[in-house]
């Protein structure tokens, strides 16, 4: 008898690029040894939508390039919703695991449980105006733990510093890397592609957003 094919969790990924030197760098974190996903893989920081991330308040809403093109990935009923709160997914996953701030400064309440207190307590709203979707990928049906994530990238002058901090320890490392030096680190597969079209990229706002699925066991190659 099979297994159950999992259902996709909804997930968010934050790229953050460097362009104050003479190339390019981009930040990437290696996982730590004996997690459970992608054990000592170099990632971008990113995971999970939580509930809290429909609720906290923002310094800026999403620019209307970018949200038109995340609405198109979630269901129609809470397009919005769901888009807004998946950029600020990206936003708290990359302070929780390096941080980093993208926010800038105001005054916001959250609950003393909500996954923002320690985001909000630095004084910085979550800025989302700076982002722009750049992937969609859904793990493929096999593996013990599948998400729908969403990429998006950010320009590294956004961010209220430049320097990562400790962090949650999900990352044992952290660094930037230009893109030549990032593609030789030992990447997952969807890293490595999401990497290559985000160099390809660059500052295009009308290329195509590629959206990476798998059918029937075969690897799907569409746009968002």
């Amino acid at each position: 008898m099979s297994e159950p094919v999992l259902r996709p969790k909804d997930a968010a990924t934050l790229l953050v690029i460097r362009r104050d030197g003479p190339v390019p760098r981009i930040l990437m974190g290696r996982r730590v040894r004996g997690h459970a996903f992608m054990p000592d893989k170099w990632v971008f920081p990113g995971g999970r939508i939580h509930p809290s991330d429909f609720r906290v308040p923002v310094a800026s809403g999403l620019h209307p390039v970018a949200e038109m093109a995340l609405v198109r990935t979630c269901a129609p009923e809470r397009g919005s919703q769901r888009a807004r709160a998946l950029a600020l997914t990206a936003i708290r996953e990359t302070f929780e695991e390096t941080g980093l701030i993208l926010g800038r400064l105001g005054e916001g309440r959250v609950s003393a449980a909500s996954e923002w207190r320690d985001f909000l307590a630095t004084g910085h709203l979550p800025d989302l105006a700076p982002l722009r979707l750049v992937a969609r990928a859904i793990t493929p049906p096999a593996r013990t733990r599948r998400f729908d994530a969403r990429f998006f990238s950010v320009d590294a002058r956004h961010l209220a510093s430049l320097d990562p901090g400790a962090g949650s320890g999900e990352l044992d490392e952290i660094a930037w890397f230009d893109w030549e030096a990032a593609a030789a680190l030992d990447l997952p597969s969807i890293t490595r592609a999401i990497l290559a079209e985000v160099a390809a990229r660059g500052d295009d706002d009308s290329r195509a957003i590629p959206f990476h699925r798998f059918d029937r066991g075969k690897h799907r190659l569409l746009t968002v």
